[in-house]
């Protein structure tokens, strides 16, 4: 992908698309006058007389496409509603950059965009967030398709951007990042979109080894006997009923200058059939998605190995299937996490927490200072919050309100739940130290984390459920249908901008 600081007025610029952003409550007038366009007199009336006679009202993500009538260098004119000014944030410009990729240049004809829209924040950021709608809203995963027609390609070649007041170096740094961290996003992505049958837990251990090594980073997979080992009775519990064999996949990054760690812990499993404790057949249709949280890591592992932060990484998924094969466990049988702690299994269903319960004592044991685990752990998030927001909790407010600011910047949200000392009640078993799932059907996120909490120590600890808005049944905004690998934007703007 090409990058263009373009410094010409809307008039001369050369491009495929151009794109003119317009408040709803300014006039198509003097959104072109802000930018100071440079259109002919006759060129504007034309262009201010098709917006009334299509009632265009700039409401977000509205588009009116005109031809340039021979009066452009550019072939087409887009006016971008981008909604009340009032609302307006970069995570506008995210979206309609995502809408026009997806529009114009997947199966498109359009090589390159060029944007003019307003900015209220730092320039940096606008152009960040532009590079990276564009290439999430160009994503599409063909592997599968055998027709020419049925498959997507996108044709964006260049981006170019106008009316930022930022020197050439600044601009390439601000797109580079925004490219890192949107193909990373895709890249997970296609993780999540591969069949159950194919990305296996030993295939998505290979991937994360061969992706790592590729950027330098130190890559180490454990095989059953050294997580026996280790003494993961939890996650090897959940492993029992399945054919394929668990994997721990462990990830480094150092920097020479880091004075502190962050340990991003995902869950992976594969394909989540809920063991014994069934799932239907119309709960399981999406179930190869259960392991997004380990493939948002894992994206962000890579992406941040290209931005190379002043902080170590340690990236840790448990992979793993949960199926119900002959020594799957039984509901009332008893693990034995690393920790020691003893854990009934009073559902098979709820096999995550199981396997992030030892993914997280690793990680801590490693010398992590301070966890976050990624997890589309339970169904009640869904009811709660819907496919809109994940849902946020953890032994550290600082913590948890710096990554949802940082989700915020990225243009994921995240609603903190409760963790009441009351929650716990429902975890506590009459042969074991605790059990796997809370009160059914009551606040079953947050007995989750009360669950994962048992497994962490005083250090900064924040929790993920991100199981609402990993997967979209319909194209929206710069997210495209199908696992949209979430938390990734939000982990690498965290560490990018974690202080050492």
């Amino acid at each position: 992908m090409e990058y263009k600081l373009e410094t010409s007025p809307p008039a001369q610029v050369d491009s495929g698309l151009l794109v003119l952003g317009v408040f709803q409550d300014q006039t198509v007038a003097d959104a072109i006058k802000d930018v100071q366009a440079g259109f002919s007199e006759q060129f504007l009336q034309k262009v201010i007389q098709f917006a009334q006679e299509e009632n265009f009202k700039a409401s977000s993500s509205e588009m009116l496409v005109l031809p340039t009538y021979g009066e452009l260098p550019s072939k087409k004119l887009v006016l971008a509603g981008l909604g009340k000014s009032g609302d307006y944030s970069v995570q506008q410009a995210r979206k309609l950059a995502g809408n026009i990729a997806r529009r114009f240049c997947l199966n498109g004809k359009t090589e390159k965009v060029c944007f003019f829209v307003p900015n209220k924040d730092k320039d940096e950021s606008l152009a960040q967030a532009l590079v990276e709608g564009a290439i999430l809203g160009s994503y599409s995963f063909n592997k599968y398709r055998s027709g020419k027609d049925d498959k997507k390609e996108s044709n964006l070649q260049e981006i170019a951007v106008g009316g930022l007041k930022l020197q050439a170096a600044d601009f390439d740094k601000a797109c580079k990042q925004g490219e890192a961290i949107a193909e990373s996003v895709n890249y997970a992505r296609q993780l999540i979109a591969e069949p159950a049958n194919y990305l296996t837990p030993s295939r998505l251990a290979e991937e994360a080894r061969t992706r790592g090594q590729e950027l330098g980073l130190t890559v180490e997979i454990l095989e059953q006997p050294q997580i026996e080992k280790l003494g993961m009775g939890s996650f090897l519990g959940v492993a029992r009923g399945a054919k394929e064999l668990p994997h721990l996949i462990v990830m480094r990054y150092k920097h020479d200058q880091a004075k502190k760690t962050v340990a991003l812990v995902g869950k992976g499993i594969t394909f989540d059939s809920g063991g014994l404790s069934l799932k239907t057949a119309q709960s399981m249709e999406h179930m190869k998605y259960d392991m997004s949280g380990a493939a948002c890591v894992i994206a962000s592992a890579l992406a941040l190995a290209k931005l190379k932060p002043k902080v170590n990484l340690l990236v840790v998924v448990g992979a793993t299937e949960n199926m119900p094969g002959g020594q799957a466990l039984h509901p009332g049988d008893v693990v034995t996490a690393m920790n020691g702690k003893t854990i009934e299994v009073n559902n098979t269903d709820a096999e995550g927490r199981l396997v992030l319960a030892d993914a997280l004592c690793y990680a801590l044991q490693e010398g992590a200072d301070e966890v976050v685990d990624v997890a589309t752990l339970t169904g009640a998030c869904v009811t709660a919050l819907g496919r809109a927001a994940a849902g946020i909790m953890g032994n550290s407010q600082e913590f948890i309100d710096a990554l949802i600011a940082r989700g915020a910047e990225a243009g994921e949200k995240f609603w903190q739940l409760p963790m009441y000392d009351e929650y716990k009640e429902s975890l506590k078993s009459d042969i074991a130290d605790l059990k796997n799932a809370g009160s059914r059907g009551e606040a079953g996120t947050s007995c989750a984390a009360m669950f994962l909490k048992e497994f962490v120590d005083a250090r900064p600890w924040v929790h993920m459920d991100v199981a609402g808005p990993s997967w979209l049944d319909k194209d929206k905004d710069e997210l495209n249908k199908g696992g949209t690998a979430f938390g990734v934007r939000t982990l690498c703007y965290y560490v990018l901008n974690s202080k050492n």
